[in-house]
């Protein structure tokens, strides 16, 4: 049914969707006032039902002005949830009296995450095609979409947004619930399905189907934001305290050739677009690796916490380049990183995409081999103008238990320039290994560099890849 009706849509001409107006009160509230706006616990959907999954909704306003529809089901019937204000507490806010006829913003699902006895907030959707997913003990961080399109284009980005939802209800053991979605834009219509499956490590298995109204310029597939504001390979601001502040610090891909390439992310003062080929990856992703407490001190925030966010094709997607936008920031509150899938196949009118892939919300990946990771990026001034040295600390794996006796060797490539003094040692304090180069740039603005450790001809770590560019 869904498919039919997203088919039906991009037949036609889009038609912006509509909504009851907004009060200007409404309209205004900054994200605090907003956030004030409280569904009340005793109206959770399912409450009353003994069953692992409640659901709230979130009201319309601030950045949220639009509404979308939510439907209940299960195998009898169907219905639409009426909205109402007396399903909120307005009572930390001044909104005046709130129309009967608003609609809903969003919505979010609870599930016993962290204990058997108390509803966590474990998935929310809310905004365009956005939506958030969390994993036993942890904290709000990156975001996936259902779709980017023409996203770090010197143009206007388009936000297809999920205009109406389906939310089975679950079964009383149920581990997990699905989620139908209905989307829209001015390029295309697709029909969604999502299963989620909380845990320490929790999954959301998505199908989609597609139909391009119009072809665009980039197609961005399985999209991740995050954001990067600082980390060990920059410069801390004079004013703040903390030593890092980031909600991701790499990106990971796991090559179709059994490679796996790790890239910190960074924070320039111009945009900055890489593109890595590969055809159909294994997976991809934005990690959170730091996960020490001391690294950010914040208390509070508690970036150490952040999900990662992996994602796995289910199906074969062919050629293409796994695309990372890092977008010049001054402030934590902003999304500066987006990450996405771009198929080689150019989109045409009238054609459909169908897309299946997994993302996995966890601290780490078991399942990874057991093979030496990048841990951390510096990079300074070098013996003498215009040198550039780094120092980069892999750990893990095969690693811990090999000596400097051990003929472990860093192997050094540059796209320009030259790579001198590379050496590597190991810290016996920490097991880990540190591994120092420099990299004349001579007269070349940006160059990109990889690097690895090697026993002989055996790989012992993953790939550190890097973009240095001359400031």
């Amino acid at each position: 049914m869904l498919r039919a009706r997203a088919l039906e849509l991009a037949a036609k001409p889009y038609v912006p969707p509509q909504a009851p107006p907004l009060p200007s009160k409404l309209a205004e509230l900054s994200p605090p006032q907003y956030r004030a706006i409280r569904f009340r616990p005793e109206a959770s959907i399912w409450q009353s039902d003994g069953l692992p999954f409640q659901l709230q909704l979130f009201h319309r306003g601030s950045y949220f002005r639009g509404a979308v529809k939510i439907n209940l089901f299960d195998s009898h019937h169907i219905a639409a949830l009426p909205y109402s204000p007396a399903l909120f507490d307005y009572s930390q806010s001044d909104i005046g009296e709130v129309p009967d006829d608003l609609g809903f913003a969003g919505f979010r699902l609870l599930h016993p995450l962290n204990q058997s006895d108390r509803f966590d907030e474990v998935a929310v959707f809310l905004g365009a095609s956005y939506f958030r997913v969390l994993g036993a003990d942890q904290h709000y961080g990156l975001s996936a979409r259902g779709l980017a399109i023409d996203t770090g284009l010197a143009k206007k980005e388009e936000f297809p947004a999920f205009k109406e939802f389906w939310i089975r209800k679950p079964d009383p053991a149920a581990p997990s619930i699905d989620i139908y979605a209905l989307m829209d834009s001015v390029s295309v219509a697709g029909a969604y399905h999502f299963t989620l499956t909380p845990g320490t490590e929790s999954q959301m298995q998505v199908r989609a189907s597609l139909f391009m109204r119009r072809a665009v310029e980039k197609f961005g597939i399985a999209p991740l934001t995050s954001m990067f504001l600082y980390g060990e390979n920059s410069t801390r601001p004079p004013d703040d305290l903390r030593p890092e502040v980031h909600d991701s610090d790499g990106l990971l891909i796991a090559s179709r050739e059994g490679e796996w390439i790790w890239r910190p992310l960074t924070n320039r003062d111009k945009l900055q677009v890489s593109s890595f080929q590969s055809e159909s990856p294994r997976g991809f992703g934005l990690l959170q690796r730091d996960r020490d407490s001391r690294h950010y001190q914040d208390l509070d925030l508690q970036y150490e916490r952040r999900p990662s966010a992996w994602i796995e094709p289910a199906e074969d997607w062919g050629k293409g380049v796994v695309q990372l936008i890092e977008i010049p920031s001054d402030a934590e509150r902003y999304d500066n990183i987006a990450l996405f899938w771009i198929p080689e196949t150019q989109t045409e009118p009238g054609q459909e995409w169908s897309l299946a892939y997994r993302l996995r919300f966890a601290d780490r990946y078991p399942d990874f081999p057991d093979t030496g990771r990048a841990l951390a990026t510096r990079e300074g001034a070098g013996s003498q103008e215009p040198r550039r040295r780094f120092a980069l600390e892999f750990g893990g794996g095969p690693l811990g238990p090999m000596t400097d006796e051990s003929h472990v060797e860093l192997v050094v490539s540059a796209s320009a320039g030259t790579v001198q003094d590379a050496d590597c040692r190991k810290n016996e304090e920490t097991g880990s290994w540190f591994a120092l180069f420099e990299l004349d740039p001579g007269e070349n603005e940006a160059i990109e560099l990889r690097a690895f450790l090697r026993n002989h001809e055996h790989v012992l770590t993953e790939t550190w890849s890097y973009l240095w560019k001359r400031s």
